[in-house]
């Protein structure tokens, strides 16, 4: 099945409110072409090299996303583009977003990643932390970042139940944080669901998925 007629499957499963990020890492140019024909524009990325150079060679009407574990000393490369960064777990990296945003009079929008899942392998923050950043007063002074919301990655598991309970743990965070009406920013999207789990996570209250390998096929780690 052809990539255009793969993406015309899932947005077809997709309510109105729901966005799709075409995850496209490991994938060639000549690929994301392919859906981008097909009328694609949201493409998310895990490495910031491999981000960087595809942003390089592709249309600028792309919003690339961030989506992989970010390293602070590395946003700069991706400063001057990236559209949303989804897995930002801690307020140094936060601030550095803040200071490289800066250098080009640029807003970054960005998510924090509440870990959800019961595994060490997967990042973000506690509700804990999540709740120390957004009550921060230093938070007031970052005038060059937009937290848009929350993200979360759950287990990888067969247990239905399982990834379900952890997508509403996620729901239930987001709403609480709507309700906090002293903060000075207005959470809107919630990032959850991947090719495995993305109709659950859509049944739990996403309206960002974030889909690779049902369109793009396996990845291609050689």
């Amino acid at each position: 099945m052809s990539i255009k007629n793969k993406l015309d499957q899932i947005l077809k499963t997709l309510p109105a409110s729901v966005k799709l990020v075409a995850v496209s890492k490991t994938k060639p140019t000549s690929v994301i072409l392919e859906a981008y024909d097909a009328g694609q524009r949201s493409f998310g990325e895990n490495k910031i090299q491999e981000m960087v150079g595809k942003y390089d060679e592709l249309p600028k009407d792309i919003e690339w996303h961030m989506i992989g574990h970010l390293q602070s000393n590395k946003v700069k490369y991706m400063a001057h583009f990236v559209h949303l960064i989804h897995g930002v777990d801690s307020f140094k990296t936060l601030k550095e977003i803040n200071k490289q945003a800066l250098k080009y009079d640029r807003v970054i929008n960005c998510l924090l990643q509440l870990k959800i899942a019961n595994e060490d392998t997967k990042f973000g923050l506690t509700l804990n932390e999540l709740q120390n950043i957004i009550t921060s007063e230093e938070l007031t002074t970052l005038h060059n970042i937009k937290i848009c919301g929350l993200m979360g990655m759950a287990s990888f598991t067969a247990n239905e139940n399982s990834i379900r309970s952890e997508f509403k743990f996620l729901k239930t965070s987001f709403d609480n944080l709507k309700k906090h009406t002293s903060l000075n920013f207005v959470p809107e999207i919630i990032s959850m669901g991947m090719s495995g789990d993305y109709k659950i996570a859509i049944e739990e209250g996403s309206n960002l998925v974030r889909v690779g390998s049902a369109i793009f096929g396996s990845r291609n780690y050689n």
